[in-house]
């Protein structure tokens, strides 16, 4: 059976897990990986956001890039993982603004822009799980998970720090991160990095899954 080996693993729990409801920020070298940790542990209900179509440049990290060209990525990923629901949206402080968060028990928030990243804590820090600067970096090792105020090294994190202290945001909340230090100016990536992001996404949004009551508290 498909899901017999994490059933063995979870025993009982994997009914929770099976009915968690999780929203999935940006599917690129990130979210992609956490999208697939997600639906391969048996989580049933999952909706992706994303606005931006896969290119050549994609391929060197994202899950779907090799054979979707040119295809909107959150189509191309609900053809791929049946039953996700794809939201084809650009995540900006609007959006978040605007958007319906209450039917989700997690949210994986796996964006580039500070600006949105800000606008989910201020509205859904109880809930996210905030992925930070996974790019220019190559030693998997060096990622770790943390809460917002108790991240260092990274001047992705920084800037969203400071943002939110500027609106007096004092809550903390969980994010992945790494502590190596960026090892170059350009736009660069590697999968090592980029998809270990999104795994700990996963592993962090099971654990919260799991801590629910069988009220669904």
């Amino acid at each position: 059976m498909r899901f017999e080996r994490v059933k063995q693993l979870f025993k009982d729990d994997f009914k929770k897990i099976q009915e968690a409801r999780v929203l999935i920020l940006g599917v690129g070298g990130v979210g992609g990986y956490a999208l697939d940790c997600l639906y391969r542990t048996g989580v049933k209900n999952i909706t992706i956001v994303d606005f931006d179509r896969f290119d050549e440049t994609n391929q060197n990290r994202q899950i779907g890039a090799d054979s979707g060209i040119g295809e909107i990525k959150v189509e191309k990923l609900a053809k791929i993982y049946k039953g996700v629901e794809p939201i084809e949206a650009k995540i900006d402080r609007e959006w978040v603004e605007n958007f319906d968060f209450s039917r989700f028990d997690v949210i994986i928030d796996a964006v580039d822009s500070i600006e949105a990243k800000v606008a989910l804590a201020q509205k859904n820090y109880k809930k996210l799980i905030m992925a930070l600067g996974a790019g220019k970096r190559f030693d998997s090792s060096r990622v770790e998970v943390s809460t917002i105020f108790k991240t260092d090294t990274d001047p992705f994190a920084r800037k969203v720090r400071s943002e939110l202290r500027k609106t007096n945001f004092k809550k903390n909340f969980t994010v992945i991160f790494s502590r190596e230090e960026p090892k170059s100016r350009e736009l660069s990536s590697f999968v090592g990095v980029t998809g270990t992001f999104g795994l700990f996404c996963c592993s962090e949004a099971i654990k919260v899954i799991l801590k629910r009551g069988d009220n669904g508290d």
